[in-house]
């Protein structure tokens, strides 16, 4: 996926009042299997995949015996001996390397399937209406993190209730050489393109999950920093067992040193990545991500910072070198899609 088809706010903007399709087969895709596929997966993933039933995904951290976190993913279950986890492209060989080299003592298979499959996410309002004439499946009956597998003409398909922009929609993995009939399907051609859904690139996507306070691997999630710290303590479960459980359940104990928090800073200049973050003059965090937001029209930024300063309306500043910006604590998400009016 390149970084923008036509330009980033054009393109964010179109997904947060249309739809678009980003190609994200870059993502990896990590099917488990085997009896033990559970067990495994409840000792790799900090969040509790027990009870989840056949066509429910979840969102999970994979964490390192120190709690720094190694990749965040989505565990999906296809049934009891059958799951796929898709990880961050960078940390695909990770991952998978993580996984093997844990499964020495479970009765699992570990296959990587990134190259045999590709995936596609259709985001924005107008996604369902638009993809119900494309998918054959009844899309509204498929809930959020939910997923429904369907095979057509001997292909086998996946469509999920998933995303990364903060907006409805659905995220389709299909056998990697269907991927050419699908997306002129989406867009339509060069010579005759579809007006109703465009292409998104790398750049839209980041604008589009930053506004919805989602995080990203190598900004917001390093292996410098535990789940809690980086603010997801939801998909963390510290009453079962797990790698990094037990430095997450010391670290719990002492206290929290850091938090997450959105920030709204005054001016247009950007806040970037590392940039540090101050309470008068005493360095108290840093910078993770930073836009001008297009949907808000607000310089906007998450930032890690010390938990004396993470209080909502906490006054700050972010320095830029020569100058600095006053900015102030507001909550995430920075964005929520509109409730669907009534009919």
């Amino acid at each position: 996926m390149p970084l923008m088809y036509r330009g980033i706010i054009q393109e964010h903007n179109f997904t947060r009042n249309h739809c678009s399709v980003f190609d994200v087969s870059h993502m990896g895709r990590l099917q488990v299997r085997g009896p033990d596929a559970l067990p495994f997966l409840q000792k790799i993933c900090a969040r509790n995949l027990d009870g989840m039933d056949d066509g429910v995904c979840r969102y999970s951290h994979i964490c390192r015996d120190d709690g720094g976190i190694l990749d965040d993913a989505i565990v999906s279950r296809y049934t009891a001996d059958d799951w796929l986890v898709v990880c961050n492209a960078s940390n695909r060989e990770k991952i998978l390397a993580w996984l093997q080299s844990h499964a020495a003592t479970s009765d699992v298979t570990i296959t990587d399937q990134t190259f045999e499959t590709a995936m596609v996410a259709l985001q924005g309002p107008a996604t369902l209406d638009l993809a119900r004439g494309l998918i054959p499946i009844d899309l509204s009956a498929v809930k959020r993190y939910r997923f429904a597998s369907r095979s057509a003409m001997g292909i086998s398909y996946s469509v999920f209730r998933s995303g990364y922009t903060g907006e409805d929609g659905y995220e389709v993995i299909v056998p990697a050489g269907v991927v050419r009939m699908l997306i002129p399907a989406l867009l339509g051609t060069p010579d005759v393109p579809k007006e109703e859904i465009k292409p998104a690139g790398l750049g839209a996507r980041d604008t589009l999950r930053l506004e919805a306070g989602m995080p990203l691997y190598g900004q917001e999630l390093t292996e410098d920093i535990d789940s809690l710290s980086a603010g997801q303590a939801w998909c963390v479960d510290l009453t079962k067992d797990f790698i990094g459980a037990d430095a997450m359940r010391k670290l719990q104990e002492r206290g929290l040193q850091l938090n997450l928090v959105g920030l709204e800073l005054e001016g247009r200049r950007i806040a970037r990545q590392h940039s540090a973050v101050l309470a008068g003059d005493t360095r108290v965090g840093e910078i993770t991500s930073g836009t001008m937001s297009p949907t808000l029209g607000k310089n906007i930024a998450m930032a890690s910072v010390a938990v004396g300063h993470a209080a909502e309306g906490t006054a700050l500043s972010v320095d830029f070198g020569k100058k600095r910006a006053a900015a102030r604590v507001i909550p995430l998400p920075f964005y929520k899609r509109p409730k669907p009016k009534a009919k």
